[in-house]
């Protein structure tokens, strides 16, 4: 673990040969983390479903030859402990869920299954295999009791009580984690946290009821964004912001059981924003007299405001973020024409950007 003038970095060099074991490995998030784990020089072990979307990242970043890529559901114990037994990870992210709120109206048993019972089965793995040393749960800033205050900041000791199924599920996913952690590791010095991450968003999102994979198909339509909740505020974020956070803390309290918590990972308070103005800024930067719209259209329920205080991980580990709402938008914008235009160039791109983002943590 590195220290420049008091600020913690990561120390790629630490995941170097190391056995990373990362679950949801096809989807938007789990990607990026493997292609940034791959880059660092670890052995990358991926189990998931297959990749939820066409076209989807995991194809176009070309990373599937450049590690072990197992199709599997999180659901089903035996695979996924013979991949514990065979590979005998020393690291383990858990990024697999069912991760769409409105599809958790539609479908919530499946979601409870996933969610909740997968997250035991990966615990229980470790539970019954002696190889890892640090696992991270990747949960969701909605796990908490959201009482729809404007401006309030939730921290990691309020209330885990998400509303509708997919929240729900993932505060079940936190519960489940600290009873194992309480029951079983403690003993054997297993270190363990949840990070609760806000609204990543990035190049290579192609899911459904997502805000800029939205925005996107419409752009490639030449049609106007329909907004469906503008005025709700979310904590949106870089996706390469949340994972270098998750890589931080494996490494930290793989060495340092005090590192062992749950935090919030997400961005300044200044970038807690509204949907109507993430696409406005999208909008602006696009170009092309690009334009949004809403209707009055009830749908489920979604919270309208949600904030996080981060204030727990940025002061443990002395690390802010270094790109911004901005950032993020430029960053989208040219991942997007990068893959409109052609995107076999997508891959070396994808490098390029964790490269530069990495650099803005050493500025």
């Amino acid at each position: 673990m590195e220290s420049v003038e008091g600020i913690m970095k990561l120390d790629q060099v630490f995941y170097k040969d190391k056995i990373v074991l990362v679950t949801g490995h096809t989807g938007f998030k789990g990607t990026w983390l493997c292609k940034m784990l791959i880059n660092f020089g670890a052995h990358v072990i991926g189990y998931s479903l297959k990749a939820p979307t066409d076209p989807n990242v995991f194809e176009i970043s070309n990373i599937e030859n450049k590690m072990v890529s197992i199709i599997g559901d999180i659901r089903d114990f035996d695979k996924l402990y013979g991949v514990f037994e065979k590979y005998k990870p020393d690291i383990v992210f858990h990024l697999a869920a069912q991760p769409i709120v409105r599809d958790s109206y539609k479908n919530p048993r499946y979601t409870y299954e996933t969610n909740v019972m997968g997250t035991c089965n990966v615990l229980e793995c470790i539970r019954l295999t002696n190889s890892v040393k640090s696992f991270l749960n990747v949960t969701t800033d909605k796990v908490y009791q959201n009482n729809e205050i404007k401006d309030y900041f939730y921290n990691e000791s309020d209330k885990l009580d998400g509303y509708d199924p997919y929240s729900n599920s993932k505060s079940c996913s936190e519960l489940v984690t600290h009873s194992y952690q309480k029951s079983f590791f403690n003993e054997r010095h297993i270190s363990i946290s949840t990070a609760r991450a806000g609204n990543v968003i990035g190049g290579g999102d192609f899911a459904n009821d997502r805000i800029v994979p939205d925005s996107i198909r419409a752009i490639s339509r030449k049609e106007k964004i329909f907004v469906r909740n503008p005025n709700s505020i979310r904590p949106y974020q870089y996706v390469l912001e949340p994972l270098y956070a998750y890589l931080l803390i494996c490494e930290a309290q793989y060495f340092d059981f005090s590192f062992c918590g749950s935090y919030n990972i997400g961005p300044e308070k200044s970038d807690c924003i509204s949907t109507g103005d993430l696409v406005s800024k999208l909008c602006k930067k696009w170009g092309n007299d690009l334009q949004w719209y809403t209707t009055n259209n009830e749908g489920p329920h979604e919270a309208n405001y949600l904030n996080l205080n981060c204030d727990k991980f940025n002061q443990k580990f002395n690390c802010k973020p270094t790109f911004h709402i901005d950032d993020a938008i430029n960053e989208i914008c040219e991942w997007t024409n990068t893959f409109f235009v052609n995107k076999r160039e997508v891959d070396a791109l994808m490098d390029r950007e964790i490269f530069e983002f990495l650099e803005s943590k050493n500025d």
